[in-house]
Parts: structure tokens; sequence; C-alpha cells
């Protein structure tokens, strides 16, 4: 894993750079297209600083690059990279049901499983109970890692693991930014 503070570099510039590109694609936004643009644009940013070299990266995307738009802004943030990697990505798209769809009908067969294993659970030893635990949780743990669905459980864990630490570079860069904007909001002397 690289530095966490050229990672944090990357993702800004990153993502800097993809809210440009969606703020010059449409100028007048509502709060919800805003909030849809800083996701999706935070979303590629931090799948391109992974260079697509993790599934999940690759799922993110997949995922993302279903929009046209998004399209532009994935091809201007991943740039001069290989092409190769940008045709694997866009026909990943192309495949049939979105993940969006498929974690729905997923958690939703978990909940109904989770109803019926708490009646039969008093006739079941502990054992059994711990494994359909481990299970049900793998599945749900496979819901939130983008592509996890399509891993077994080793690279689920080894995904997980490189997920949360990109997740964690995207929140701190979140983070400074608005606490530096809120600095200078309360203070407009440091901002001249």
């Amino acid at each position: 894993m690289r530095n966490p503070s050229s990672l944090k570099q990357e993702f800004l510039k990153k993502w800097i750079k993809g809210l440009q590109i969606c703020s010059a694609t449409k100028k007048k936004m509502s709060i919800m297209e805003r909030r849809k643009a800083i996701k999706v644009s935070a979303d590629i940013a931090m799948a391109s600083t992974r260079k697509s070299t993790t599934y999940w990266s690759h799922a993110l995307m997949a995922n993302a690059s279903k929009d046209d738009t998004n399209k532009i802004i994935i091809e201007n943030i991943l740039g001069n990279d290989d092409d190769n990697s940008k045709r694997i990505i866009f026909k990943k798209a192309s495949m049939g049901i979105s993940m969006s769809q498929k974690r729905i009908v997923r958690s939703k067969k978990i909940v109904r499983n989770s109803c019926k294993i708490s009646r039969r659970a008093r006739k079941i030893s502990p054992s059994t109970i711990a494994k359909k635990l481990v299970k049900k949780r793998t599945q749900v743990l496979k819901s939130l890692v983008p592509g996890g669905e399509y891993m077994d459980d080793a690279s689920l864990i080894k995904e997980t693991l490189d997920y949360i630490i990109s997740l964690r570079v995207q929140v701190d860069v979140m983070r400074h930014l608005a606490n530096n904007a809120s600095h200078e909001i309360n203070d407009p002397k440091t901002s001249s």
C-alpha cells in the first residue's frame, strides 16, 4: 500500500478534476444533482487512484461508466492510463443487472432468511449457528464492497481492507476541505 499522504494528494487532484468536469457539463444543478456529482466524482477518483488493481475499483468504475456523463469523467481522470483498462471497465459496465439492484435483492433475501434462522435456531447446534452467522455476515460484507458478490472469502477480506483504506483517505480529504471551508467562512481575514 502506498503512502497515505501521496494517496490523498492523488485523490484530491483527481476528485477536483472530476468536479470541474461535472460543473462544466451542467451549469445549474439542484442540490441532489450536486450531491450525485460529488459522490460520482469521488468514487471515480478513489477507484482511479488504485489504477484498477483491485476488483472493487473495477466494479466502481464499471458501475459509474453506465452513465454517459460519468464516462466523460472517467476518461478525463484516467487520462493517459492504459486504454485496455478502460475497455475492461466499459465492458463490465454493459453486463446485465446493475450491482445496486443485486444488492437490494440480496438484502431482502438475507432479511427473509434471518427470520427463518431465528425460528429454527432452537433446534440447531451452536457450531451450525456460528457457521450460518459467518455466512450471513460474509454475504452482507459482499454487498457492501463494490464487486464483492463475485469474490471468494479470502479475496473479499483483502479487497475489503484495501477498500476501507481508500474510503478513509476519501473521508480524510473531504473532512480537511470541510474544516478549511468552515474556517474561511468563520474568519474571512484568513482568506485574504
